[in-house]
């Protein structure tokens, strides 16, 4: 069995937990909780920047980031199944995920701020750079959004972004991005592992 290290709260964790859903994969994963903030976590022994999801292969290889578990998984299901064999549109799906991945590190970013450090030390002028890469990135997207019926790490990672918004609140994308609302409601036909992994409470 492989173990996926994440939280049920993670945006890139949802990521791992969607592929493997989708791909049919989660027989052969058992997942065990993750702890970035504690001093000697076993996420970070299995992976020295604390960041989750940590996947451990049968044989006790360690890999991440979700990048690169996507990746993987996609390799356990034959390939070419979340990530294009054609050039022109795997850089697109992967263009798409780093678009994604971009917006939900700002995001967790600013979740941060507000946990972890008291409110007179907040610097407002990082906290509206942290917004700005969100609110730019999601008004290129709502130009050019990549396709709903397509699952792949493009679309994968774009819900979980969005996901992750509509719980943190960080911008009010239905609000100044209402295409991408009908976006997601089109997503969530086409891959129904997104409403299965989203966390109690979010």
């Amino acid at each position: 069995m492989m173990i996926l290290r994440t939280t049920d709260t993670s945006p890139f964790g949802r990521k791992t937990r969607m592929a493997a859903l989708h791909l049919g994969l989660m027989d052969r994963i058992v997942i065990e909780p993750a702890d970035a903030l504690e001093e000697d976590s076993a996420l970070r022994r299995e992976n020295p920047l604390g960041k989750m999801p940590v996947l451990t292969l049968e044989n006790g290889q360690r890999i991440y980031d979700s990048r690169v578990i996507l990746e993987h998984f996609d390799h356990l299901a034959g390939g070419g199944r979340l990530i294009p064999n054609d050039w022109n549109e795997r850089l697109a799906v992967l263009t798409a995920q780093a678009l994604a991945d971009g917006v939900m590190d700002a995001a967790v970013l600013i979740v941060y701020e507000a946990r972890h450090r008291p409110a007179e030390l907040h610097h407002q002028p990082w906290l509206d750079y942290q917004r700005g890469k969100i609110e730019r990135a999601l008004a290129w997207l709502a130009i050019a959004p990549p396709d709903p019926r397509q699952v792949n790490v493009g679309t994968i990672s774009t819900a979980c972004m969005l996901g992750y918004l509509d719980w943190r609140k960080q911008v009010d994308w239905r609000k100044t991005t209402p295409s991408l609302v009908d976006w997601l409601t089109a997503f969530r036909v086409a891959a129904p592992a997104f409403d299965a992994t989203k966390a109690s409470g979010a």
